[in-house]
């Protein structure tokens, strides 16, 4: 067995503030996340796209291995065929796959199977999960490593006052066939990246979270 080999862990993070103020302030920042159908075409520099990507990249992972690859489409063709495959998707999803709960749960969004955001937004960013790596070497604990990574994700673009959508049609093999990603990879989800439109309204659903004693439970 090979043997760990350790190094002192000295570059730690101390905030420059209280930690309960710390994480207040993150709190302000995350609790006004919405997810946004409504994208303006503002640009979006390509910097600042790999900005999010490299806080996602700090996730921690199952042994180490980061199985995810964040392909970021600007392409406004590539973004139309990725339109065009979604919708298809997803217009078989409203007429026969979902079933009748699903659907009335969804009513309040006001979702159907129209994805104008998806050649709106200036950036989509496809996350895929590798089920091995490059090399043919095993990856472990896959879904729960990139879902963590996706939610850096996220946060880091809520923290640059973009906004966001977790976009998941499916079945999503469309997009690596789009994307020419080799088999190993995956889709996991599909996230439009910008601005909020000017005129941007949210479901307000949205706005209604469970009191914290129902989801937190100290023992």
């Amino acid at each position: 067995m090979t043997e760990a080999s350790h190094v002192p862990f000295v570059d730690r993070y101390v905030p420059p503030v209280p930690a309960e103020q710390a994480v207040a302030t993150l709190h302000d920042c995350l609790r006004r996340r919405r997810s946004v159908r409504a994208f303006s075409d503002r640009p979006v520099p390509r910097e600042l796209i790999a900005g999010l990507v490299r806080c996602a990249h700090t996730a921690p992972s199952g042994a180490n291995k980061q199985p995810w690859r964040f392909v970021c489409v600007q392409d406004p063709v590539v973004k139309a065929r990725i339109r065009e495959g979604a919708e298809a998707e997803e217009r078989e999803f409203y007429r026969r796959r979902a079933n009748a709960e699903w659907l009335a749960d969804l009513a309040p969004l006001g979702t159907d199977a129209d994805k104008e955001f998806l050649t709106v937004a200036p950036w989509l960013v496809v996350v895929f999960q590798l089920t091995h790596g490059d090399d043919g070497s095993q990856v472990y604990y896959l879904k729960e490593s990139v879902g963590i990574a996706c939610g850096l994700f996220l946060a880091a673009a809520q923290a640059a006052g973009l906004a966001t959508l977790t976009h998941t049609p499916s079945p999503m093999a469309f997009l690596g066939e789009i994307l020419g990603r080799p088999a190993h990879e995956r889709p996991f989800l599909l996230i439009p990246v910008g601005y909020a439109a000017d005129d941007c309204t949210v479901p307000a659903m949205a706005l209604q979270r469970r009191p914290l004693d129902e989801v937190m439970v100290v023992v």
